[in-house]
């Protein structure tokens, strides 16, 4: 995960700015509310947000573009608000009078920077200088943007940012990101919580009186260095909070430093995980169902198998039922996925940034020791539980039968604001071992339920012949690369449209359990 720190400050660059931008005459002067809007902060803000979208974000933006949708995502609050721009200069606007203007990022600070022989300021910083600008004008018009607050006010500027971007990148509000990271780096069972530090540090900000972490000495301030000999930086928080989470009554080392000094202490978990997974033996078949994604997914997976493997009478056969599950710890995704996979590419991850490019590698044995095993999909199924359908499928390892899954397949980092806001930008796009995009495509399976019995049916008599039903839908989605046009996504997910989970499903994973050249045909080269 990463964190940003920045500040670029330019005296001329300011100087010439204020000459060129022109403020229009505002409305009388109103009683202010109980938050005093600071134009400093809010440059701040603005100027780590857009520092961190126009480097990390997938896809590329102008700056002029970014100020212009900003602007006009003030009139989510105050329908009165319009922004245009017109010859280089953006525009604000309330009803049919104008309110401030000011120089589109990118544009004349540019040129006014070349005519005088001074470097050009950053993007980031163009934009926080002119948006600043209009949100200060915006605010002293408007009672119903006073009403509603700074945090709504920047809320309103972002969500239409991102509106034009992707749907999931999402501004979080300072009570909001306090929630979230207690959620997300709370990490109970050691009595420490972390955050991101200065330069690129992992930071413990909080212990819990008379946990393990406390009693081993740690302090609020000490930098966190590797969990269990892996280094952790703060560009990766969120790896560094699930490498901290993990089975009940385990141990786990931690490599510090404070100050000058390095030192290292062992730490035992005591927090009670949570059960993503449920098991059961039928017909020498184990199911497992899997509802999401969490900190000791795996290891809960391992467990079963390993029982199931055990036995007088060994399982023929594993069903991962992934329907409805929408997801969660990505790198627990990683390594069920690791579980079936002898050696070679679980997925991959693609963006314009260096640090997004990313290839998840198998380091496993096949636990299931090359039993069938058979996915289940549906609709429903999202994100992680895509990846691991996405990792066995293209792998020749699982056949996947439902319908064509939702299709969420971009990587989120967050980023923390000045204000203790933050802002969470889709950086990176996963890619299947052979390429494709899970983003819009979803995974589509071998034989498809969501048409009906009928169809199935059919399918399963085409794949007792050897012939693969879905294998000329399935050649073009390995073809596919991103950006995949929107017709041709249509047309894929329309050969097994999204649907709910249904009994046909479990029908059809017994019918290729029972005839193995039917799974054969199925099992993707």
């Amino acid at each position: 995960m990463l964190r940003t720190q920045r500040a670029f400050r330019s005296i001329r660059w300011l100087a010439a700015l204020l000459l060129l931008a022109l403020l229009l005459p505002g409305p009388p002067a109103v009683a202010q509310s109980d938050e005093a809007f600071s134009r400093p902060q809010i440059r701040a803000v603005l100027r780590e947000a857009f520092a961190a979208i126009l480097e990390r974000h997938l896809e590329a933006a102008a700056p002029a573009d970014l100020a212009l949708w900003s602007v006009r995502g003030l009139g989510a609050v105050d329908t009165e608000f319009t922004g245009q721009v017109r010859n280089g200069v953006l525009s604000l606007s309330q009803g049919s009078r104008p309110i401030a203007e000011a120089p589109v990022p990118g544009t004349v600070q540019a040129a006014l920077s070349a005519q005088q022989g001074i470097r050009p300021p950053p993007p980031a910083e163009s934009l926080a200088e002119t948006l600043s600008q209009l949100y200060a004008a915006a605010w002293a018009a408007s009672p119903a943007l006073r009403r509603a607050g700074v945090e709504r006010l920047l809320q309103a500027g972002f969500d239409e940012v991102f509106n034009h971007l992707d749907p999931y990148s999402r501004y979080i509000t300072a009570d909001e990101a306090l929630e979230v990271r207690q959620r997300r780096v709370g990490q109970t069972g050691l009595g420490l919580r972390i955050a991101a530090g200065p330069r690129n540090t992992v930071l413990v900000v909080a212990l819990v009186p008379d946990s393990a972490a406390s009693r081993a000495g740690l302090r609020e301030g000490d930098i966190l260095l590797a969990i269990d000999g892996v280094p952790v930086t703060a560009r990766r928080l969120v790896e560094a909070a699930e490498l901290l989470e993990g089975p009940p009554d385990t141990n786990v080392q931690l490599d510090m430093r404070r100050g000058r000094q390095r030192f290292s202490v062992v730490l035992q978990r005591a927090s009670q995980g949570l059960r993503s997974l449920r098991a059961e033996v039928q017909d020498n078949v184990l199911w497992i169902r899997l509802n999401l994604f969490s900190a000791t997914t795996t290891d809960q997976l391992i467990e079963q198998l390993n029982a199931s493997l055990s036995t007088a009478t060994p399982v023929r056969g594993i069903v991962l039922d992934l329907r409805g599950n929408r997801g969660g710890v990505l790198m627990q995704a990683m390594s069920v996925a690791d579980s079936f996979l002898r050696e070679g590419v679980v997925a991959q991850s693609a963006g314009r940034h260096p640090d997004a490019q990313r290839i998840w590698r198998a380091a496993g044995s096949d636990l299931a020791q090359g039993r069938p095993v058979v996915i289940l999909v549906d609709g429903r199924t999202a994100s992680a539980a895509e990846i691991v359908a996405a990792a066995l499928s293209d792998r020749g390892r699982a056949v996947v039968v439902g319908s064509a899954t939702l299709g969420k397949g971009l990587i989120q980092i967050v980023i923390p604001l000045p204000n203790g806001a933050e802002i969470l930008i889709s950086w990176s796009r996963v890619l299947a071992p052979r390429g494709w995009p899970v983003q819009g495509l979803g995974v589509i399976p071998a034989i498809c339920t969501s048409l009906g019995l009928e169809t199935a049916q059919e399918q399963l008599q085409q794949l007792s012949r050897g012939v693969e039903p879905m294998g000329a839908v399935l050649a073009r989605v390995h073809q596919a690369r991103a950006p995949v046009p929107a017709s041709e996504v249509a047309a894929l997910r329309g050969a097994c449209p999204p649907a709910e989970g249904r009994e046909l499903d479990h029908e059809v994973a017994r019918f290729l359990f029972d005839n193995p050249a039917a799974y054969a045909a199925a099992i993707e080269p």
